[in-house]
C-alpha cells in the first residue's frame, strides 16, 4: 500500500484541489481497499487499475455529497497554493514560477466539468492509457478520447484567460 499512497493522494488532490480533503480521501480509499480486497480479481485488470477504480468511485461519491457546499463557496477561497519541495537543481525563482504555474493549473482544473477533469487527470497527470481509462470510467474508448480532447481544449482556454501561455 505504501507504494500506491502518493499516486492515490495525487489523484484525490487533483480532483478536489484541497490538501486536507485529499489526505482524508486517501485514507478513506485505503480503508475501502482493505474492506473490499476480497473482491479484487486479477483477471479483470491490474491491482493499480483496481485501486484507481476504487479511488474514482470514492471521488464520485464525495463529489455528490459535497455538491451543495461547492456551489456556495468561492473557488478562490478553496484552492490552496501547492507546496513545492526545494531542489538543488532549481533556483528559488524557478521554484516560485513552477509553484505559481502549478496553482494556476489546479485552479483551471477546478473550472472543468467533473467528467472532463477526471479524464484529463487520469490521462495527463496519472499517465493511464486509453484502455485503462475506458475500463475505469466504463464508457467507450471514443468517449474517453473525446472527453480528454474537450478537457484539454477547455483547460487551455481557462489557462489562457488566466494569462498562462505555453513557452
Amino acid at each position: 500500500m505504501r507504494r500506491h499512497t502518493r499516486r492515490i493522494y495525487n489523484l484525490c488532490y487533483r480532483f478536489t484541489g484541497r490538501t486536507h480533503e485529499a489526505e482524508d480521501l486517501t485514507q478513506e480509499v485505503f480503508l475501502r481497499v482493505y474492506k473490499t480486497l476480497s473482491s479484487y480479481r486479477a483477471v479483470h485488470g491490474g491491482f493499480t487499475t483496481w485501486m484507481t477504480s476504487v479511488t474514482r468511485n470514492l471521488l464520485i461519491d464525495h463529489y455528490r455529497r459535497t455538491r451543495k457546499d461547492r456551489v456556495t463557496s468561492s473557488i478562490e477561497d478553496e484552492m490552496p497554493t501547492l507546496e513545492e519541495k526545494a531542489s538543488s537543481h532549481r533556483r528559488p525563482d524557478q521554484i516560485a514560477v513552477a509553484g505559481e504555474l502549478s496553482a494556476q493549473v489546479q485552479r483551471a482544473l477546478g473550472g472543468l466539468s467533473p467528467d472532463l477533469r477526471e479524464a484529463v487527470i487520469l490521462r495527463d497527470l496519472q499517465g493511464l492509457d486509453y484502455r485503462e481509462i475506458q475500463d475505469l470510467l466504463e464508457v467507450p474508448e471514443g468517449t474517453v478520447k473525446s472527453r480528454i480532447n474537450r478537457g484539454r481544449i477547455e483547460l487551455a482556454r481557462l489557462l489562457a484567460e488566466m494569462g498562462v501561455r505555453p513557452e
